[in-house]
């Protein structure tokens, strides 16, 4: 049970906070509590401040450990670098998210009902999430039940248990929480958006799946279970493990609960996308009543640190529609023709859709938000952004990340897909300093590659009601 006065919760991010100050100079030595400069940041200047260790078990499991002077707060994540990306057999989209589901079942020695008892005595913080490239379990509780909360997550890993009835009911509620989903606007958009993005890439559908491959999951009883055999395997799994921990405590039980579980993993043989040729365009009718909103998407590159535009479209997309670039100032603040706008560049194993959003007032105004969207992409690949403007950024970039790391369980969701992703935490590294090596000049050469019409993918929404 939480502290109701909130102390200790409140000491942990007090103490975490001043150290992200001090590792990236925004706080003088000597003003606030007394800390330790990290080892990590003593060493060398890299962004990720916490000391990490990590062992790989003889069967391919990694656990990586980073302790926190997070005082009696410990959280523990089992990151499966298996997402919706790994669903290559047709008809058979949605199951890495079903999945999610399915691992609170239970086994025969927990069944699900005393799982869910164990976690509520512990007062444990419990959840999973699923996402296009990884799933991520994750459970937050006190530092002296870490034994406890080992043995119980080794076990559904390596022992998940399901009859028939219980598999068909848990895949009815799979498909309506698709169904309450899709009455959202941008569910809906993003569905119909993928679905014309892509040939034959699994990125084609959403996390959740294609309607009439969920409909169908009560029929798949057994290929669930050779999806949880070949997908939930060593190999394929990190355990992260971040707080008040002794790394070598913690490595140990990781070692004594989860050395007997078997390799057995192979990699899923994902068809790459063909380049896209030619402009792509759809429109969608949402039952019911939204503001228009349009999409314009494009084929981007896999996430990759050494990639010099890729790393340097992350900045691009900030510094051409982020809060402080000249459209947002014009068509959000000033015009206020537009009530969002934002562009994303994500993180993703394979290539993803670089995208950007606009939710307009006026569906009258959709062609002329289209066009400016259009003229302030013909900016950055004609000329140069200012250095101070891009260096500002920079900063600002590095900061937010720093400013997540607060909590045992801010590092550990911070960490989560670039270790999925990539399999460990270097990356994080890697893509800071690849970002301070950004110039103005790549700025411009990654506008002129990804924001082409030949990559492009325009979807327009707009409601059924006035």
């Amino acid at each position: 049970m939480p502290d109701p006065s909130g102390s200790r919760a409140s000491r942990v991010r007090l103490t975490l906070f001043s150290t992200l100050l001090l590792s990236a100079g925004l706080l003088p030595a000597g003003e606030g509590p007394k800390l330790m400069e990290p080892p990590s940041r003593a060493a060398n200047r890299q962004i990720f401040p916490y000391r990490a260790v990590q062992e790989i078990l003889p069967n391919g499991l990694k656990t990586i450990v980073i302790p926190l002077d997070s005082p009696g707060l410990v959280t523990y994540w089992s990151i499966v670098r298996t997402g919706s990306r790994d669903e290559v057999e047709p008809g058979r989209s949605g199951f890495a998210h079903f999945f999610e589901h399915m691992m609170f079942r239970g086994t025969q020695k927990y069944p699900g009902p005393v799982y869910d008892q164990i976690v509520t005595s512990l007062g444990a913080d419990s959840n999973a999430y699923t996402t296009d490239d990884y799933t991520a379990y994750h459970m937050t509780f006190a530092k002296e039940d870490l034994e406890r909360v080992v043995e119980i997550e080794s076990d559904r890993f390596q022992n998940l248990s399901y009859q028939k009835p219980a598999f068909q009911t848990e895949a009815g509620a799979v498909y309506g929480e698709y169904r309450k989903g899709i009455t959202q606007p941008f569910a809906l958009l993003d569905e119909k958006l993928r679905d014309l993005a892509y040939d034959v890439h699994t990125y084609k559908h959403t996390t959740i799946g294609f309607e009439a491959d969920i409909k169908a999951m009560p029929d798949a009883y057994e290929y669930s279970l050779s999806f949880f055999r070949r997908f939930y395997r060593p190999e394929n799994v990190v355990i992260l493990v971040v707080g008040d921990v002794e790394p070598a405590a913690a490595i140990g039980l990781v070692r004594k609960y989860y050395a007997g579980w078997e390799r057995g993993y192979v990699p899923p043989q994902i068809v790459p996308e063909p380049p896209q040729t030619s402009e792509r365009k759809g429109s969608v009718r949402y039952p019911g009543k939204t503001l228009p909103i349009l999409q314009i998407s494009y084929k981007g590159d896999a996430f990759d640190p050494d990639n010099a535009d890729y790393v340097a479209a992350l900045l691009l997309a900030d510094l051409a529609f982020g809060e402080s670039s000249e459209i947002y100032k014009r068509l959000v603040l000033g015009e206020q023709k537009v009530h969002a706008l934002e562009a994303f560049v994500p993180m993703n194993r394979d290539a993803p859709l670089f995208d950007i959003m606009a939710m307009v007032k006026e569906g009258q105004d959709l062609d002329e938000v289209r066009g400016e969207i259009d003229c302030t992409l013909a900016r950055f690949q004609a000329g140069l952004v200012e250095a101070d403007r891009l260096a500002q950024l920079k900063r600002r970039h590095k900061y937010a990340f720093l400013m997540e790391l607060d909590t045992p369980d801010g590092v550990a969701r911070a960490l989560a897909r670039p270790i999925a992703l990539s399999g460990g935490i270097e990356g994080v590294d890697r893509l800071y300093e690849a970002l301070d090596r950004v110039t103005p000049d790549e700025v411009r050469r990654a506008a002129g590659k990804y924001f082409v019409p030949a990559r492009r993918t325009v979807m327009i929404l707009q409601g059924t009601e006035g």
